[in-house]
């Protein structure tokens, strides 16, 4: 097994531990998902980046690369619903729309492309800080506030994003900066690639 594998696995481990520990211990536990939360995010920054190095960055692990990080994502937000049901409830319209929104991306793209969605792309890498940032503030802190709502209209622009370059492109392919770079290539214009965001 790679250096980028073992990292992936990592964090998708960490997800069934972080919901176990937020339904069986609680509020005590909430220190433990934080630390697993900056674990599974350093892991995620250093698959792509030893991967590179290893020229061992495919097409299949960034497909698996994509899928584990919607599963470690979900459990932190999983988590801070067992944990902090009223937030939730409070913005369950909002929440509900990103996660249709998130089924419609991969709807459209197995329906088009016979293929999961794996854009890659640079609003989601801002949302994914966002939710960091929402969810520390949340989890550590019991405090929703603008952290929380930011990242909520963050995720609704990404989402957006996400989709348009599921429909824009000609055809599947990963790591789509965003619909106006899927824009090019449907038109068949080269442009340079930033591997520091591929990761």
């Amino acid at each position: 097994m790679t250096i980028p594998v073992g990292l992936l696995l990592f964090r998708l481990l960490c997800a069934p531990i972080i919901l176990a520990i937020a339904y069986f211990v609680g509020e005590q536990g909430r220190l433990v998902i934080l630390v697993l939360m900056y674990l599974g995010l350093i892991s995620d920054i250093l698959d792509g980046i030893v991967a590179r190095a290893q020229g061992t960055s495919s097409e299949k692990f960034r497909r698996m690369d994509s899928q584990t990080d919607m599963v470690f994502w979900l459990s932190i937000g999983f988590a801070t619903w067992i944990l902090f049901p009223e937030v939730i409830a409070e913005n369950s319209m909002m929440i509900w729309t990103i996660l249709a929104m998130e089924v419609a991306c991969y709807v459209i793209s197995i329906v088009k492309f016979k293929r999961e969605t794996c854009t890659h792309a640079f609003l989601s890498k801002m949302w994914g800080l966002f939710l960091l940032v929402a969810f520390t503030s949340l989890i550590g802190f019991g405090h929703a506030g603008i952290p929380f709502h930011v990242a909520i209209i963050l995720g609704l622009i990404s989402h957006v994003d996400r989709i348009l370059i599921t429909l824009i492109l000609p055809q599947w392919t990963h790591d789509i900066p965003s619909s106006y770079h899927a824009y090019l290539i449907r038109k068949g214009i080269d442009f340079k690639r930033n591997p520091f965001l591929n990761g």
